[in-house]
């Protein structure tokens, strides 16, 4: 039976581009069992087939073709153990960075659809929320451009790249008792569970919080802060903390006005 093939015959077998079967040739991984010295042609046997069966596995669970060449050469069956344990390690590594990567993409996804269901757009309601984790950065904010720099700002804490949705602003207790809302006081990343990992940082409490969406961004919040205010003092409520101020569609996810959305809630509490 014949037990030479040409490199085009084995690339015709094996599937391997007869490019691959060269560069092989030329870093030493896989030498044609002879080379003719007047044509130059690269011939192989069988007996390399399972040689290359062997290169395209460890391929394929992601093993550099370095330490592929140093089982070959080694064939130390301790060696190739710790291989497979390490190269096993990495992929569990790159598994759960995915699955953090699926649970921003659920929680991104199933807000824009709660969003886009949103009914009592410019009317307050009362919110029970929960205990919510954010990382925060104080510092007076009175223009776009402040806005601008402290998200970058908070962006370099978080190691976090910051998206339309998860960050806010603040409006402090005692400005928003004197009705002046043209001055944020903190800038916040509201944090995911069990996805970020940082520390320093805070807790929003849980309890009863006025509401309101409308339709546009932090430019226009004035309107709805003043109908917030109004209501929680028709309604015999106190404010207990800082106004929270988030964006959740904005023009660089829609092109449509009437789909951008923001946000606003201040705890609060009954007047005994």
């Amino acid at each position: 039976m014949k037990n030479r093939f040409t490199i085009g015959e084995t690339s015709k077998l094996l599937n391997v581009p007869i490019k691959t079967l060269r560069y092989y040739d030329e870093i030493g991984l896989l030498k044609p069992i002879e080379v003719d010295k007047f044509s130059k042609y690269r011939y192989y046997s069988t007996e390399q087939f399972e040689q290359l069966d062997m290169i395209n596995y460890l391929k394929s669970l992601g093993i550099s073709l370095k330490d592929i060449k140093t089982h070959i050469e080694t064939r130390d069956l301790k060696h190739f153990l710790q291989l497979l344990k390490q190269e096993r390690e990495v992929t569990l590594n790159k598994i759960a960075e995915l699955m953090v990567v699926s649970h921003r993409f659920a929680n991104r996804v199933k807000e824009i659809e709660e969003a886009l269901t949103v009914q009592s757009i410019g009317k307050v309601i009362i919110k029970h929320n929960s205990v919510r984790t954010i990382l925060s950065l104080s510092e007076k904010i009175g223009s776009v451009a402040e806005l601008e720099l402290s998200v970058r700002k908070l962006e370099t804490m978080t190691r976090i790249p910051l998206f339309i949705g998860k960050v806010g602003f603040t409006i402090s207790v005692e400005n928003l008792k004197n009705r002046k809302f043209n001055e944020y006081n903190s800038v916040y990343f509201l944090m995911e569970e069990n996805v970020d990992n940082i520390e320093a940082t805070q807790q929003l409490t849980a309890g009863e919080y006025a509401c309101i969406y409308y339709r546009g961004s932090h430019g226009e919040s004035r309107e709805y802060l003043e109908i917030l205010m109004d209501y929680i003092s028709e309604n015999q409520y106190s404010v207990i903390g800082d106004a929270l101020e988030r964006t959740i569609i904005d023009e660089f996810i829609s092109n449509d006005k009437n789909s951008h959305l923001t946000e606003i809630q201040i705890p609060i509490k009954k007047i005994d």
